[in-house]
């Protein structure tokens, strides 16, 4: 996810081919006007020249050489008023939306992770949206996830800092002046770490239990697919399938409302059917964003890794609701994750002593075609993010100067 922004006075390109000449010697220019106290007008043209560079990569490698920069840079994105925050902010988006920056900058500023956390769950911060984006870019990666995960277990004593962010993802309205849709998919990269999915499916906390109604949330599919990026990632835990299919969580009819259609099945089909699928109305829409749709077959297929957990999802109805869907589905790698959970459903049990697919081995070559795959969907879906942020920038038009 990335901001762009036109630079104003000057273009971006007439301010990178200036560092390209001598980018030490540009950035000794530009620190003076980022440092705090600095006259507000001349800051904020320093920190939009800032941003223009981070809209390209030629200008983030330029800055990634700069660390006392790249340290005002981070000190201005949580600074109050008259301060120019969002535009700091903003570059810091751009900034994190790179992996190779994400070295560069924990470098130049350790205490930067807790710093945003802290502006992201502030109630009363303006840009918290923007701190929660800059995070999720950052959790991408382990180092700087970890370093997150670390920030949240040091939050005040007492107080579960990974409380407080689903707290934040979950309460509408909890900030007045940013939606904190990126919540979302900060949270789904903290849950690929096992302790965040020991919090996450801990049964006294009833989380997941609040983070089920948010995949029916029309509002952003950015939170959408966060919310059910995290939901996947715990169905990894074979140990918890019981739970989460039986009656305190009841996750399966969840996860099929967004595939479902109005279709109109045969009575004994539909009473085949969870209740909530039942009599749906002709004006139902399925899940408009194709990777969210793909989420939740492959949660579903996770929660058919063990015997037991086949069994619930095909008592369930899974299979016609599939059916259907693989009938509307247009995308054809969405297409095919359907058939694949189909053919679990429809196929013979596997022979004994395999009956937990989570626990097969997988031959080694096939593990990293595996991953080269998944690492293939995860750029597509950044790059969709980057787009939406360009087009909604666009929209916004540029700040006066």
């Amino acid at each position: 996810m990335r901001e762009g922004r036109a630079s104003p006075g000057a273009s971006s390109g007439n301010v990178r081919g200036r560092w390209e000449v001598c980018p030490e010697a540009e950035a000794a220019k530009l620190l003076p006007f980022l440092a705090p106290g600095a006259r507000a007008d001349l800051q904020a043209a320093a920190v939009q020249h800032v941003l223009a560079l981070t809209g390209a990569e030629s200008g983030r490698q330029l800055l990634a050489g700069q660390q006392a920069l790249l340290q005002a840079l981070s000190e201005l994105a949580a600074a109050p008023a008259p301060a120019p925050a969002r535009d700091a902010a903003r570059a810091l988006v751009n900034l994190a939306a790179d992996p190779s920056l994400h070295e560069p900058l924990l470098a130049a500023d350790p205490g930067l992770p807790a710093r945003l956390l802290g502006r992201a769950l502030d109630p009363q911060w303006p840009w918290a949206e923007e701190a929660a984006a800059t995070l999720a870019n950052l959790s991408r990666e382990p180092a700087p996830c970890a370093a997150l995960m670390a920030a949240l277990a040091a939050v005040e004593p007492g107080q579960s800092g990974l409380e407080r962010l689903v707290c934040a993802l979950c309460t509408r309205g909890y900030n007045a002046h940013a939606p904190l849709h990126y919540l979302g998919p900060l949270l789904s990269n903290l849950s690929q770490r096992p302790a965040a999915r020991a919090f996450l499916l801990d049964p006294d906390r009833c989380v997941v239990q609040r983070l089920l109604p948010l995949i029916q949330r029309s509002d952003s599919s950015v939170r959408r697919g966060g919310v059910v990026g995290t939901l996947r990632n715990c169905c990894f835990e074979h140990r918890h399938h019981e739970w989460l299919l039986g009656p305190e969580v009841d996750i399966l009819p969840f996860l099929l409302l967004p595939l479902a259609g109005p279709e109109d099945f045969s009575e004994e089909e539909m009473n085949r059917l969870p209740v909530d699928l039942q009599y749906l109305p002709p004006e139902k829409q399925r899940e408009p964003d194709a990777d969210i749709r793909k989420m939740l077959i492959e949660a579903i297929m996770l929660l058919t890794a063990t015997a037991p957990g086949r069994q619930q999802v095909r008592d369930q109805g899974t299979y016609l609701i599939l059916r259907e869907l693989h009938t509307w589905e247009p995308e054809p790698d969405v297409r095919l994750a359907c058939e694949k959970l189909i053919q679990v459903l429809i196929g013979d049990e596997p022979e004994y002593g395999m009956e937990n697919l989570l626990e097969v081995q997988v031959p080694e070559d096939v593990e990293r075609q595996l991953q080269q795959l998944d690492q293939e969907q995860q750029q597509q879906q950044l790059d969709r993010e980057q787009q939406q942020l360009a087009q909604e920038s666009r929209v916004e038009g540029t700040a006066p100067t």
